[in-house]
């Protein structure tokens, strides 16, 4: 704010009209009126502070400038004080029940500038996290927080919260109309406090109070209101870690995921969430002795309802207060790092719920939604969709997905439900949608928005993934964006997951005629970057989980899940697993449980989850089975035919390392003498063996070396024993 004092919009003595707005709370522009003006020689000064019956006004220095009178009983007081310079003021209230001081916050300059409005109205405003939402700031020698929305169409709004007895005629906002922001600096407002929105609509139309967009922490539900919160203060210990993953090659990098719903993977005594820093004392730990190179939650944005598992957020910046305050995650994250694991976020830029207090309607018009339901309301979930052709909404998510890898120091995101994004027919009938400029069914502005948030995620945080889960087969999901692709680093095969799933559901007799089942997958195995995901979707709306979709008696279903474990650690692609299946949990997953962590008291479980500690520590150390995952280089076929056995095997390679081979036994039948081709003539070392007696199989193997001799036809092969319903892995010696 400049020295010079505001020049009154109106006369010394405001209109008996214009007082009775600020009573019924239709005023509009309060900085017009209230706070110190010019009016003249004089300067005036106007507050409205209800429940009071008399005011004094001070400099903040404590200097006294005089009595104001009172105009109306419901608390507007208005008079002429001696004032030089335009400079903050304090009012001393006083009434029956006693006495109150509060600085006056139109008697504050604005906070955002010039600079902030191009930005802004260009739509690329890289920092929007620290200009819009709630801040706690040193604005002309006050403390308080700066609130700052975008609600371009309304008519009034204003900050509503415990420090204002959620009024909404006491802090009505400016707004700014290059841009359609609203402002306000509200001194004294301390962090922790609860506050929301108040905003009447175009059509002059009250409006639900509104959370805050950019809220950085939100209350518990069913609770709904934004928090005050300052900004994060963690000392980062992270370095070696982001140093590592900004210098890699993420491709050629070993990559194993636990994929974990922080609200069940285990609970407190009581039944009660862990808080982040409970999880992080025991998860981190966990997920390091089982050799797992990342942790990735299902979405913490804060959401409204438990069974949505996070895939409806009405906060897309504050981590769920489920588990505590903000600081807690990001301690979770810094604690991850030191040991060297990274952690993944679930990110939902895709669609919104339509709760009263979220962005619906959020200024009283389809603001961050389309309006037409066509393209603006999704039928398979009842959600709205983001308007990914608005800048500001465009805006909003590439923001967001800058504010997680900045604040929180995310080492990556798995953007959901990239299909229902892509495709403006997605899950809609003839005459349901509204084609493109070309008459297509592609989202143009959601391509953009993909190829626009990566380039922007890539380009300053250069160690970080970005993953898809994309079920169709959208070319180039994967490719960089200077080529045509949409930018990520990754993307989910589907196809692995049901073909494999399908195959591996049915009896082992069988098997024999869908081979091509798990054949299929490597003719498009390296057209993406790809990770192989046994993810939540299948374990939950009953589908059981993994070892009950196997067929057979008990010792089957284990022996059965245990040879895909290892077909599927083995097979070229990142690997993915959903908490509580590394030991075979026999239940259906449910939010509304910890997993049943009492089944490792059986040996078959607790074979389960030693096999994939096992088996992520093989992946790990051995460059051949992780380093050209996405590179047909690293891949050669051995045996792909052999229907009749239901036996597959393949070799793993990375140039200047040992080469692994891969052979699978789907049939319960133990084969003593079976032929396989092999690169190499002499010893081959059984690394990997899923039927040995300590992952509960049966102990069948090949005492632990192969041989491989040159044959008179001059082929090198070796005879094994294959284990029933088994995988074996061998390295050269």
């Amino acid at each position: 704010m400049t020295s010079e004092l505001k020049e009154a919009s109106s006369p010394a003595h405001l209109s008996g009209d214009e007082v009775a707005a600020f009573i019924e709370g239709t005023h509009t522009n309060p900085f017009a009126s209230l706070g110190p003006h010019a009016v003249g020689k004089d300067v005036v000064v106007r507050c409205f502070l209800p429940g009071a019956t008399q005011v004094s006004v001070e400099t903040l220095a404590g200097k006294d400038l005089g009595t104001l009178a009172l105009r109306h009983d419901a608390g507007f007081f208005e008079g002429i004080v001696s004032l030089r310079k335009a400079q903050p003021l304090r009012y001393k209230a006083e009434n029956a029940g006693g006495r109150w001081t509060v600085t006056d916050p139109y008697s504050f300059g604005p906070v955002l500038g010039p600079m902030d409005d191009y930005y802004i109205r260009e739509g690329s405003h890289l920092r929007l996290f620290d200009k819009l939402g709630a801040h706690p700031v040193r604005h002309e020698g006050v403390d308080g927080f700066h609130f700052a929305v975008w609600a371009p169409n309304a008519r009034r709004v204003s900050v509503v919260g415990a420090f204002n007895a959620w009024d909404g005629r006491r802090h009505v906002m400016r707004l700014r109309l290059d841009t359609g922001i609203w402002e306000i600096f509200i001194p004294d407002v301390h962090a922790g406090v609860p506050y929301k929105f108040e905003i009447v609509g175009p059509d002059g139309q009250l409006q639900p109070l509104k959370a805050d967009p950019f809220a950085r922490r939100s209350e518990l539900r069913p609770e709904t209101a934004s928090v005050t919160t300052p900004e994060i203060a963690q000392v980062w210990e992270d370095e070696a870690h982001r140093a590592h993953w900004a210098s890699a090659d993420a491709r050629r990098q070993p990559i194993s995921i636990y994929e974990v719903h922080a609200g069940s993977w285990q609970r407190g005594d009581n039944g009660a969430f862990l808080s982040w820093d409970e999880m992080a004392s025991r998860l981190i730990p966990y997920c390091v002795d089982m050799g797992f190179t990342h942790i990735e939650f299902l979405p913490v944005s804060e959401f409204p309802y438990d069974p949505s598992w996070g895939y409806q957020t009405t906060g897309l910046y504050a981590p769920t207060a489920r588990f505590g305050e903000p600081e807690g995650f990001a301690r979770f994250v810094n604690g991850a790092h030191k040991v060297g694991l990274g952690v993944i976020l679930d990110w939902v830029p895709a669609h919104f719920p339509t709760d009263a207090h979220g962005l619906r309607t959020f200024d009283g018009t389809a603001l961050y939604e389309h309006e037409d339901p066509r393209q603006g309301f999704h039928p398979d979930w009842n959600t709205a969709i983001y308007n990914f052709g608005r800048a500001e909404v465009f805006a909003y998510l590439v923001n967001n997905a800058l504010y997680w890898a900045e604040k929180f120091h995310l080492d990556g995101l798995r953007v959901d439900a990239v299909a229902s994004m892509l495709y403006l027919d997605y899950s809609r009938k003839h005459g349901e949608w509204v084609p493109n400029e070309y008459g297509g069914n592609e989202n143009l502005d959601a391509v953009r928005f993909l190829q626009t948030m990566n380039k922007e995620v890539y380009g300053s945080h250069p160690g970080i993934l970005t993953i898809a889960e994309e079920s169709t087969s959208w070319p180039g999901v994967s490719a960089p964006v200077h080529v045509g692709g949409l930018g990520f680093g990754f993307k989910w095969n589907m196809g692995f997951m049901h073909d494999t799933l399908q195959y591996l559901a049915r009896d082992a007799v069988h098997r024999k005629h869908h081979h091509n089942d798990l054949t299929f997958g490597l003719i498009y195995a390296f057209s993406e970057n790809f990770v192989l995901p046994l993810s939540h979707d299948e374990v939950v709306h009953g589908k059981g989980s993994l070892v009950a979709k196997m067929p057979g008696d008990d010792w089957q279903k284990f022996a059965n899940l245990r040879a895909y474990y290892g077909f599927m650690w083995g097979y070229p692609g990142k690997k993915l697993l959903f908490m509580g299946q590394e030991f075979a949990q026999w239940a259906e997953w449910s939010e509304e449980r910890g997993l049943d962590w009492n089944l490792l008291e059986y040996p078959l479980h607790q074979g389960m989850r030693r096999l994939i500690r096992d088996l992520n520590g093989t992946y790990r150390n051995k460059q051949a089975l992780h380093a050209r995952d996405c590179e047909g280089e690293g891949f050669e076929w051995l045996i792909a035919d052999d229907s009749d056995n239901s036996v597959f095997a393949w070799l793993r390679k990375a140039p200047g390392q040992k080469a692994v081979a891969v052979i699978s036994n789907f049939t319960p039948v133990y084969r003593e003498v079976y032929s396989i081709p092999l690169p190499t003539e002499g010893r081959w070392r059984e690394i990997v063996n899923t039927d040995a007696e300590i992952y509960g199989g049966s102990g069948k193997g090949n005492g632990g070396v192969v041989h491989a001799v040159r044959t008179a036809s001059g082929e090198i092969r070796a005879d094994l024993t294959l284990p029933p319903l088994a995988t074996l892995m061998l390295e050269q010696d």
